[in-house]
């Protein structure tokens, strides 16, 4: 189901399957665009695309000419309180900036409105940020209104979330990433410029935006706004007018991530071990089908080869001789052992040479003082290729370091002289890998943050969103197993296996070391575990054998059925691990069998 796809056929030939369409929408959908003053409606059958509809009528002082020239405070206060409005803003600090920027010039009669749910709002972000609240939301909640974007955290854009919902707020100034996969509708949808960053909008972007407009059950009709200025008028004629994008095959987009992993995939699994099942599996895809468009000089076949060719000389499969006797002899694949950690490990082919080498590495001087080293062995590298760091701040914290921790840099070719130069802009003639000094500063977010484990403190220490950090560390938390699962398919990285389990643990629940425990408990997050703790639930076993009805007098806002569920579910855990150990037992108990010369009697002591 997609509003939003041009080439719907290559889809329906891809899936095998029916296709129904219909032009339906519940409430219906006017789109405006603005120019100065004036406000044209979009009209597909008017010479230039659109017709006048009317002048903006506002009465604007010098002051907030300045500030606001698009008279957002005008579109806005047409629709808010009574009704939601969205305001799409290019950038993340854009949407900051206009929130607060609008909550100036509103009228102080919007505090009134809905006061109490605003006040609890407020009231909700201090609790699940431990007392932190951002001062922009502080200032502009009062007014129903919120920013929203990847910079706050998966928990206070849950609960802005919520209070939009439920109309507590009524406006939200946000980028285009709300319009994709959020189901947040308005009854005006305001585009503040036709750009997303630097892009100019495409039209599948446009037509996501826009779609926000009107609430189904609530509203009779929906518009959108896009706020224009004279430069742009002609490429937003043709945006409004031209058909949708078509949609493409991804293999061919990122060959790294595509192809390769697939054929990797497909080999590991046993799906498809020649080049003519490969071929085969390979027409069925949607790149298959849009095989004549996406191939204009070669064809899918000799694509395929060239690709097979590329994974065996990077050692990650390996070629056998099936049959010589035909014209064209006959060829299977096996994977390699490292091909089978990249495959088990699901390790982005771009990075496994290099993920091996440092591993390897590792193995000559693995410091453990820390946990530096192994966090900075486990930082993504993809996050580390996108990251620019504030070399004041870098030099700041690598003058901070242990001694053991300096040992970690300096094995890995970043010294402090290095940073300080960076830091003070001074030319630099020595080379240094760009990747391991930008993973190296992400490794001391990380580890910033494994100490504090508050995301607040470090996104203050490192002036980066805490939405961003929160980010870091589950793309951490999941590499960190991702390398884990590569390490247990090469014998050679024995050493890696039982420390990156506990790094794993400490970078899934990000907590002090006592509340991992109660955090495997189905239900259980950082604050519960903190007021289970303090009210003398300090194991597993603890929490097993609690009585529910005492829980709920210990443990403030805890209802009836969590208690329960808490309890119930740490009996789980607790006899999942019984059972494993059962197990452990019964395994050791067996060796008499399996070597006679050891004596049942010396077992059974042991």
């Amino acid at each position: 189901m997609s509003a939003t796809l041009n080439n719907v056929e290559d889809l329906q030939e891809f899936l095998q399957a029916e296709y129904y369409t219909s032009q339906f929408r519940p409430v219906e959908l006017k789109e405006y665009l603005k120019i100065n003053d004036a406000i044209y409606e979009v009209d597909s059958k008017a010479e230039n695309g659109m017709t006048f509809s009317r002048l903006l009528n506002c009465q604007y002082s010098d002051t907030l000419k300045k500030v606001d020239p698009d008279h957002l405070v005008a579109l806005v206060a047409e629709v808010i309180p009574n009704y939601s409005c969205l305001v799409f803003c290019p950038t993340k600090k854009n949407c900051e900036n206009v929130a607060e920027m609008i909550c100036k010039f509103l009228s102080k009669e919007y505090l009134k409105h809905r006061e109490k749910e605003k006040h609890e709002v407020i009231k909700n972000l201090k609790s699940i940020s431990g007392g932190n609240l951002c001062p922009i939301l502080k200032r502009t909640i009062p007014f129903g209104v919120a920013y929203h974007h990847s910079g706050l955290t998966s928990d206070e854009r849950r609960l802005l979330e919520e209070a939009y919902s439920m109309g507590a707020l009524c406006l939200f100034t946000c980028t285009s990433t709300l319009a994709a996969g959020v189901n947040l509708p308005a009854r005006r949808v305001i585009l503040r410029a036709p750009y997303v960053a630097k892009e100019f909008l495409k039209r599948s972007q446009y037509k996501q935006m826009i779609g926000r407009a009107g609430r189904a059950g609530i509203d009779s009709v929906g518009e959108s706004i896009l706020i224009l200025q004279e430069k742009d008028k002609q490429q937003v004629s043709e945006l409004i007018s031209r058909p949708l994008e078509n949609c493409y095959s991804h293999l061919v987009q990122e060959f790294t991530k595509g192809i390769q992993t697939l054929f990797l995939s497909l080999i590991g699994l046993k799906i498809a071990t020649n080049l003519d099942d490969i071929c085969h599996f390979m027409g069925g895809t949607l790149f298959g089908v849009q095989q004549k468009i996406l191939l204009k000089e070669k064809s899918l076949r000799e694509i395929t080869v060239e690709w097979l060719r590329y994974l065996t000389e990077k050692g990650l499969l390996q070629k056998d001789v099936v049959d010589k006797s035909k014209e064209e002899i006959e060829y299977s694949f096996h994977i390699t052992k490292l091909g089978r950690a990249s495959f088990k490990g699901t390790i982005d082919l771009a990075y496994c040479d290099i993920l091996y080498r440092d591993l390897k590495k590792g193995l000559e001087g693995l410091v453990l003082e820390s946990l530096l080293h192994l966090i900075y062995l486990t930082t993504p590298y993809d996050m580390a290729s996108q990251c620019v760091p504030d070399w004041m701040i870098y030099f700041r914290q690598f003058s901070q370091l242990s001694p053991a921790e300096q040992h970690v840099a300096a094995l890995l070719g970043v010294s402090e002289n290095f940073i300080g130069k960076k830091a003070s802009g001074q030319a630099i003639k020595k080379k240094v890998d760009k990747d391991i000094v930008n993973r190296l500063y992400l490794s001391f977010v990380l580890y910033t943050l494994l100490k504090e484990t508050n995301i607040w403190s470090v996104s203050e220490k490192f002036n980066m969103p805490r939405g961003y950090i929160q980010s870091l560390l589950a793309g951490a938390a999941s590499f960190c197993s991702c390398v884990l699962h590569f390490c247990e398919e090469l014998e050679e990285f024995w050493v890696y296996r039982a420390l990156l389990v506990e790094l794993t643990k400490k970078l899934t629940y990000c907590v002090k070391a006592e509340l991992i425990p109660l955090m495997e408990v189905t239900g259980v997050l950082e604050g519960r575990a903190k007021q289970l703790y303090n009210a003398g639930y300090k194991s597993l076993m603890h929490l097993a054998n609690a009585n529910p009805e005492v829980l709920i007098r210990t443990v403030d806002h805890l209802s009836r059925r969590q208690a329960k569920q808490i309890v119930s579910s740490a009996k789980m855990l607790l006899h999942e691990k019984a059972e494993a150990l059962q197990e452990e037992v019964e395994e050791l108990l067996r060796l008499p069998s399996d070597f006679p010369g050891i004596e049942a009697s010396s077992t059974e002591k042991a």
